[in-house]
């Protein structure tokens, strides 16, 4: 029997599986290095994880009602889903983005969507996490200049941008420039907000999309920390002192139903992490030794048939988040495979978070599986096999030079298929799908979008356009481009130093003047282009 990662499973794990194991240099003590048994000494037995739910669909105004219900049924925190357009820098009205407006998220366009996406919720009380990448500055920009609206000052706000650009090279695609402009955007936003919005995350670093793609557990974790590496890399080189960001990076990864391989990983990222800011990066500050995360549970695991057998699936990778000591988590809807989530189908899944953390056991003791043969088994050799893989990445000059060879693409490709071939021939069950399959299901009404969105989008872009000033706009507009052409050079050269500013700034003015979104990221695209993937490895 083999694990997701296809690393040995035992029949029966004894003392025998950890001869030589040294619980105080392995483990430590929570709260303490490398972290192993969690980022706290106490962890949830004082208060529970964040609990999120991924929501954003169709309208700012439709998403924000959405909202509006998930904090009256107790959520703590908000996750934004982008739709397509806006995460690929375009505006609505955008002829390649008029089939997609709000269909996979919420349609934001510049500052008046995001003013009532955030209508009559408190910015400087909830913490927001916004997934997007290659814009990623610029809606943290627009996020900003609406807390300022509200009279929140910025050291109020508290949240999380993804920002990973890396891994959308990799697995996701939604990129628009090429890597090191991109990774110089990246860097600039690490400054900015040390100095802006010092209690935001400034980055994601994401590996729940490298699995959603078919990456196994080893996998999503050591391509997920080989590009924190390049991150850390690029902000030092940049300026930046190590203890002066790294305790606002945090990371995401996924939950699936294989629950003792993922609490295992966990464990394991925690303390390979811990070990790569303290003896590679020269990292002091306990804080930037943490690998602090969120955990989203396996969409790619949900079915479109028995869609209600989800809500089991999603429970068990929900106890594997919390067995594995998650920061904060999203629970998918049981409906997700078929649909957007309906308002009955997002309330269930943030009520399997609550029952969790208020009817069970879990959160009354710290790392309960600390000492199982099993999970420390697991652990030591899930971390073997990641490190192995973190060093061919290395080898190859890093993370961006293996993304420029597809190296980690075809790795996750291949385990991608491997999958399929064991789904289809049977030898992995799928409840519902290869087995247990049922006739005559009963019919579901899912949540559908109006498609006349794009429309309504681009009749609010049309007034926004001719009530602004646009002469200002452009001028705004032309200081972005110059500095950007500078950045663009040195990062070109593998100067990622700070230079001659930092592109927030003109951002930031651009955006206060209502550029749109489609506006600042093509002022972009005329001085960086666009990324173009290599053939495969």
């Amino acid at each position: 029997m083999r694990s997701e990662s296809g690393l040995p499973i035992e029949r029966v794990y004894g003392p025998e599986a950890l001869e030589g194991f040294d619980p105080a240099e392995r483990l430590g003590e929570p709260g303490a290095f490398p972290f192993t048994r969690g980022v706290y000494p106490t962890m949830y037995t004082q208060r529970p994880w964040t609990m999120r739910q991924y929501a954003g669909f169709g309208t700012a105004a439709e998403s924000n009602r959405r909202y509006h219900q998930l904090i009256e049924a107790g959520t703590a925190g908000l996750s934004v889903a982008f739709d397509l357009p806006t995460q690929m820098g375009y505006d609505s009205d955008a002829e390649i983005a008029r089939s997609e407006v709000g269909k996979v998220g919420v349609a934001i366009d510049s500052i008046e969507d995001m003013r009532v996406l955030f209508d009559g919720i408190p910015l400087g009380e909830v913490s927001t996490s916004m997934t997007i990448n290659a814009p990623a500055a610029v809606l943290l920009l627009l996020y900003q200049l609406v807390a300022e609206e509200q009279g929140v000052p910025a050291e109020r706000l508290t949240g999380t941008i993804q920002n990973d650009i890396l891994k959308e090279y990799i697995a996701r695609g939604t990129y628009i420039f090429p890597p090191k402009p991109s990774l110089r955007l990246v860097a600039d936003t690490f400054r900015y907000c040390k100095d802006e919005i010092p209690k935001w995350n400034t980055i994601s670093i994401s590996g729940y999309h490298m699995a959603e793609a078919g990456a196994t557990p080893v996998q999503e974790i050591a391509f997920t920390l080989a590009n924190a590496k390049e991150y850390v890399r690029a902000a030092v080189e940049s300026g930046l002192d190590v203890d002066a960001f790294a305790p606002r990076l945090s990371f995401f990864f996924v939950a699936r139903t294989t629950l003792l391989e993922e609490v295992a990983k966990f464990r394991a990222a925690r303390r390979i992490w811990a070990n790569i800011m303290r003896d590679e990066f020269g990292a002091k500050n306990p804080k930037s030794q943490m690998l602090r995360f969120h955990t989203q549970t396996a969409g790619v695991q949900l079915t479109a048939q028995q869609p209600e057998v989800n809500l089991v699936r999603v429970a068990i990778q929900a106890l594997g988040a919390v067995l594995g000591g998650t920061q904060s988590l999203h629970t998918n809807s049981y409906d997700e495979a078929i649909a957007l989530p309906t308002e009955k189908a997002a309330r269930l899944a943030l009520r399997t978070q609550q029952v969790i953390a208020h009817e069970s056991d879990l959160t009354r003791t710290v790392d309960p599986f600390a000492g199982s043969y099993a999970v420390e088994s697991m652990t030591e050799e899930i971390e073997e096999a990641a490190r192995a893989l973190i060093d061919q990445v290395e080898e190859m000059g890093g993370a961006v030079n293996a993304i420029e060879k597809s190296f980690q693409k075809a790795e996750i490709e291949r385990s991608a298929y491997r999958t399929a071939l064991e789904i289809d021939g049977g030898e992995r069950v799928v409840v519902g799908v290869n087995r247990f399959r049922t006739d005559g299901e009963e019919p579901y009404e899912p949540l559908r979008v109006d498609p006349a969105i794009g429309e309504a989008q681009a009749e609010r872009l049309a007034r926004l356009r001719a009530e602004r000033d646009n002469d200002e706009v452009r001028r705004r507009l032309d200081d972005l481009r110059h500095l950007a052409e500078k950045e663009g050079e040195q990062a070109a050269s593998g100067d990622v130093s700070a230079g001659d500013g930092n592109l927030l700034y003109p951002l930031k003015e651009a955006l206060r003047a209502r550029a749109t979104v489609g506006e600042v990221c093509d002022a972009l695209r005329d001085v960086w282009g666009v990324y173009a993937p290599a053939d495969a490895y």
